[in-house]
């Protein structure tokens, strides 16, 4: 048994060294060029460094849009800007030099104008540069422009002022009425023309701090003068005021509130009325007509005022709707209402300018 083991073993032992001394039938020079192979398992190839992005080049940075001018700020670039804002269309305001809610606004308006601009109310230097293009250098006139103090259809207590202090310089030859009217422009020129200031017909502030300069603060009498009405006799044979009685005339009654056309004491035609509101009595007196409008629109009161015919400052005879509607429960702001407009109409084109109105009791 010991010996077949050993025979055995003998046998595994040569099997074994014939394994590892066979190579093949190649010849011993190609078993000495044959390399080794690599292990892969335990001998794996370097990785590859990944290959490096090309950069991309990066963008210029925007340099930053300065701002110039801002709410807050008051300065004379401030008022360039509000002049050449002005230019633009985009502001009516008179240059102040103060940078507040108007001019803010206005920017903010030509920047909206420009769809280049951003819409900030602030004046970027981009906003400016763009002013500037669409603008031309301001006047003198344009960055201080004078501001008017009084002009045609004002009527107030400041004109009243106006035409006494025209009085003083015998540029006005009236009693103070507060109307500003054809002959207070016409004064307010002769003055202007005297004083060496632009002819214009109306009161900017050189004129009238020239006009204060050269005259006193008219007293409270010279402003309103006391109109001296003469005694007469209330009722006559045809029922009107002695003065209506000669010549052509318009008579106003407050006591009948009618309206007589008179021509050399023949009455030919009598028209309902109504007087100014209580604050606004229309005023009593001999005056003239001294001017018709057809179609005139008050300024001051912003309504319709057909058929007027001017008597003393902004009073007037004149058609009124409000009259027809409302009968005698209103009134007005010191104008003689007439409701019928058909005779109203008859009579604007009867009256001329020159005749006699008298407003009496």
């Amino acid at each position: 048994m010991r010996s077949a083991h050993i025979r055995g073993s003998l046998v595994a032992v040569v099997s074994a060294a014939l394994l590892l001394t066979a190579c093949g039938s190649g010849s011993p020079e190609a078993a000495d060029d044959a390399k080794p192979v690599a292990n892969e398992a335990s001998e794996a190839p370097p990785e590859e460094e990944p290959e490096e992005e090309p950069e991309e080049d990066e963008e210029p940075e925007e340099e930053p849009d300065e701002v110039l001018l801002k709410a807050g700020d008051e300065s004379e670039q401030v008022r360039e800007l509000q002049a050449r804002l002005g230019q633009a269309g985009v502001f009516e305001a008179r240059p102040t030099a103060f940078y507040g809610d108007t001019t803010t606004g206005a920017v903010a308006a030509f920047q909206e104008a420009n769809d280049t601009l951003e819409v900030s109310g602030t004046v970027h230097e981009s906003t400016w540069e763009l002013l500037l293009q669409k603008t031309q250098e301001p006047t003198q006139e344009q960055l201080f422009p004078r501001e008017q103090v009084m002009g045609y259809g004002d009527n107030n207590d400041q004109v009243r002022e106006l035409q006494a202090r025209l009085v003083q310089l015998d540029h006005f030859e009236d009693n103070p009425t507060g109307y500003y009217g054809n002959v207070t422009k016409t004064s307010v020129e002769s003055y202007q023309r005297a004083a060496g200031v632009e002819v214009s017909g109306i009161v900017y502030d050189d004129t009238w701090a020239a006009l204060k300069a050269a005259t006193k603060q008219p007293a409270r009498d010279e402003m309103f003068v006391p109109v001296e009405v003469p005694e007469v006799e209330k009722e006559t044979p045809a029922g009107l005021d002695d003065r209506c009685m000669t010549g052509r005339a318009l008579c106003i009654s407050k006591t009948t509130n009618s309206l007589s056309w008179v021509i050399d004491g023949d009455v030919r035609m009598t028209l309902d009325v109504r007087f100014g509101a209580e604050g606004y009595e229309t005023r009593e007196g001999e005056f003239t007509v001294y001017w018709k409008s057809r179609d005139h629109h008050s300024t001051i009161y912003d309504s319709p005022m057909p058929f007027a015919l001017f008597f003393d400052g902004g009073q007037a005879v004149h058609y009124s709707e409000n009259f027809l509607q409302n009968g005698y429960e209103g009134g007005s702001y010191g104008c003689v209402n007439v409701r019928d407009r058909e005779a109203i109409e008859s009579l604007f084109d009867q009256v001329n300018e020159g005749d006699k109105l008298i407003v009496h009791w």
